[in-house]
């Protein structure tokens, strides 16, 4: 058997560009942001320098980005959507189960009551639980795609589009440090015309 390090590509897959950790090229690659939650080497969570302050020294990292989007008002706006959904589905959805569980145990009777023919209450409750999970699942995909999707990929493609923007800074900060740099060649050529 073959042990391989490398992403699975084969037919019909095309290279998602995760060959190396931190890939910018794939916009849904989900690196851990640095600096977060890791330890400094004394046991002591690393200090993250605020992203306002790292803008003033033109050191800004991929985590000071997502800080920044985290406090826009765009992304407050989606937590929001979400939170105005889930909360109140969470509570309906949990009450309408509790209300089945405590009336299977305290009412058998209730339970019990013929609807029509062998179907009693309780297994029209319990086909009743599966209802509202489907239909619950149906209503929480419809509102992200209705309310949610479009505005997360909006922010996630402004993250990505940032980044890059930094890789790019980054690598002509490189490039003009190696141009500045003397070059060794040069000065033993020099060295030897005299």
């Amino acid at each position: 058997m073959e042990k391989h390090d490398g992403p699975d590509v084969g037919p019909g897959r095309a290279d998602s560009g995760r060959d190396r950790p931190g890939d910018l090229r794939d916009p849904w690659y989900d690196a851990f942001a640095t600096g977060w939650g890791e330890l400094d080497g004394t046991g002591a969570p690393a200090s993250v320098v605020s992203p306002r302050a790292a803008a003033r020294q033109g050191t800004a990292s991929p985590a000071d980005i997502y800080v920044e989007v985290q406090r826009s008002a765009a992304f407050q706006e989606v937590r929001g959507r979400y939170r105005r959904f889930v909360v109140p589905a969470t509570a309906v959805f949990f009450t309408w189960y509790v209300a089945y569980v405590v009336a299977a145990t305290t009412a058998p009777g209730l339970m019990a009551r013929p609807v029509t023919g062998a179907v009693n209450v309780a297994m029209v409750a319990g086909l009743g639980q599966f209802l509202t999970t489907f239909l619950l699942t149906w209503a929480y995909a419809r509102h992200a795609r209705l309310r949610r999707d479009r505005a997360a990929l909006d922010l996630r493609w402004s993250v990505f589009e940032q980044e890059r923007e930094q890789e790019r800074e980054r690598e002509y900060e490189q490039r003009r440090e190696q141009d500045a740099a003397p070059r060794p060649e040069a000065a033993r050529g020099q060295g030897a015309e005299r």
